[in-house]
């Protein structure tokens, strides 16, 4: 069957007022508004000083190519000519073409630029082949983090920017160039897009603070950019006030995975401990509807802190969260244990601390290690466990003791 060209609907965004044909080079006036390059020339070149579709009179006739929009028509152009005769049968709930428009507009109309954000989400959410499609528009990214650089009273256009922002984010292929884009003015005075993610963060639906979260763990990709995003003053204080028991559980799990990416660099560990976050995290393990997902997370970011002195004797001072640590041991993953056990053997045994090592032996950590060592657990952690059993076995001979005439079955000397 051919297909009837007469039946193709074009986006109105991609027709010249003047002409009402498909633009082939979109230029914009100083009104804003775009035509084809040919027809607005010819219209000035007759003697006209106004904008056709305002009447607006113009202070220059100088114009602007729109190399958005000519790059927008290229793709709809092209999408044409390699579809198929028949119907896409994909359940849609806008169309590529309208997708287009929709961005199109989202340029060009500053007033309805929500609603046509608000088509775009509602694009992307409808399927993943959606979100590959808006990933792979040469200027949404961009278009994306320009909004992010230049913030406005618009609170809910900021909020729908970053939720869209998330939607494509494992579409990128070049995530080098997204944090290169996200990340290029954070060391200057001006506006960066860290700023608009805090302020989301800080004021945002659950949706959007998630979505803010997840962007931040993406850009944590080496140790700058871990760095730079530690730089931004009230970033971390407020990512790690959403992991607080009363927040949204979706909230707490995403905003614990982002500080799990950018905790690795040095400075953000110790920003982390001068925080509070080891009695954050402490009270978070103690929370009895705590999930086995958000419980890895947290012993992974003990882990993480106990590597520096600073972090150590927050732990170590703090017995409630040895024992929150040893309750978590048999309890929730392998992965937990493994960040569990880490992290007690680098308290009590790498660096002998005598508070942590009372705080295990008062919380029954013995006899939690003991069986530990009788499970199906990984090397290292079977390792760990006998260098725990030693310190234990020389400082905690009553409590070996004890347990030795109850379970002798399973004494590991």
């Amino acid at each position: 069957m051919v297909r009837d060209d007469l039946y193709i609907t074009v986006p109105s965004f991609f027709r010249c007022p003047i002409s009402l044909d498909v633009m082939k080079s979109p230029v914009s006036l100083c009104t804003g508004v775009t035509y084809d390059r040919s027809s607005i020339q010819r219209w000035l070149d007759n003697g006209n000083n106004t904008c056709p579709a305002t009447m607006q009179v113009l202070h220059t006739k100088e114009f602007v190519p729109n190399r958005t929009l000519q790059r927008l028509i290229q793709i709809w152009s092209e999408s044409l000519r390699n579809s198929p005769d028949s119907p896409d049968p994909a359940d849609s709930l806008l169309s590529k073409d309208q997708v287009l428009a929709a961005f199109a507009h989202l340029q060009s109309r500053p007033l309805d630029r929500l609603e046509s954000l608000a088509k775009i989400l509602s694009f992307a959410r409808d399927s993943e082949e959606n979100r590959k499609y808006l990933a792979r528009i040469e200027a949404f990214l961009p278009a994306l983090v320009g909004f992010l650089l230049n913030v406005d009273d618009d609170f809910q256009f900021l909020e729908q920017v970053v939720m869209a922002l998330n939607l494509i984010l494992d579409k990128i292929q070049d995530r080098e160039a997204l944090k290169t884009l996200m990340l290029k003015n954070q060391s200057s005075n001006s506006s960066s897009c860290l700023d608009s993610l805090l302020l989301v963060l800080q004021r945002g639906s659950t949706d959007s603070k998630i979505s803010s979260a997840t962007v931040l763990q993406s850009l944590a990709m080496d140790t700058e950019s871990k760095l730079l995003i530690g730089e931004k003053k009230g970033l971390i204080s407020q990512v790690l006030r959403l992991t607080a028991p009363d927040k949204d559980p979706a909230v707490i799990e995403n905003a614990l995975s982002c500080l799990v990416a950018i905790s690795t660099a040095k400075r953000n560990k110790l920003m982390l401990v001068h925080l509070g976050a080891v009695k954050a995290f402490s009270k978070l393990l103690t929370e009895s509807s705590v999930s086995a997902s958000v419980a890895e997370k947290v012993l992974k970011l003990l882990e993480t802190v106990s590597s520096t002195k600073e972090g150590r004797t927050e732990i170590c001072e703090d017995s409630t969260c040895v024992a929150a640590i040893l309750s978590k041991v048999l309890k929730v993953s392998s992965a937990a244990t493994e960040h569990a056990v880490t992290t007690l053997w680098s308290v009590c045994y790498l660096f002998r601390d005598q508070k942590a090592q009372e705080a295990v032996t008062k919380a029954n950590g013995l006899t939690k290690i003991l069986l530990l060592m009788q499970s199906n657990c990984s090397p290292p952690v079977r390792q760990m466990s006998a260098d725990l059993l030693k310190i234990f076995r020389v400082n905690s001979k009553s409590c070996l003791s004890c347990y030795d005439t109850k379970t002798t079955h399973i004494m590991p000397f």
